[in-house]
């Protein structure tokens, strides 16, 4: 098996666990919630451990939707004026968009590692836990948005990428029915 084989596999691998892991904290968060609503409404009690994981399931699943949509193109974005550029202009905005993506991930790991100490020592009220195995998500988030946006540049830079892919914008069937059918109506 050769080298670019095993590391599709490993990335694939790796966003099979993200998947997993946001439908576990998706889980977590239900039961933990509607368990708790039962138990103070039916029992007049509570467990409240359920409400402050809840949250932090939450964060984590935030984060890791992020890292998900990134690596299938699912954020939001217009193509408006992209679209009616010349392939040299889908490029440059391309590259603009991806430098930008990469700056803000570099802001994002720098912003996470100063607020580092301060994470470590502070301390959940409820659950006692270091709060830095909450936001230390910020690192692998900026890291691994990070190398998706150095990929699209290596890619960009090297000729690697289609026409198609310059516009970094996913129709869902929905919206591009509705532009057929106006494009249709105009002719």
């Amino acid at each position: 098996m050769n080298l670019q084989k095993m590391m599709d596999a490993a990335i694939y691998r790796f966003f099979k666990f993200l998947e997993l892991l946001v439908v576990v904290c998706m889980v977590a968060m239900v039961i933990m919630v509607f368990g708790n609503v039962v138990l103070r409404y039916a029992f007049n009690s509570g467990i409240s451990v359920s409400d402050e994981m809840s949250r932090y399931f939450f964060i984590w699943l935030t984060y890791i939707g992020a890292m998900l949509a990134m690596h299938e193109g699912g954020h939001l974005g217009v193509d408006t004026l992209i679209k009616h550029l010349p392939v040299l202009g889908k490029k440059v905005c391309l590259f603009l968009s991806e430098a930008l993506m990469l700056f803000c991930n570099v802001l994002f790991f720098m912003g996470t590692f100063k607020m580092h100490e301060l994470q470590v020592t502070n301390v959940s009220p409820v659950v006692g836990i270091s709060m830095i195995w909450i936001y230390g998500i910020g690192y692998v988030v900026s890291v691994v948005m990070a190398i998706i946006n150095l990929n699209v540049l290596f890619r960009l830079v090297t000729g690697r990428i289609s026409e198609e892919e310059l516009v970094q914008v996913i129709e869902t069937e929905g919206l591009a029915d509705v532009e057929k059918q106006i494009q249709g109506s105009k002719a």
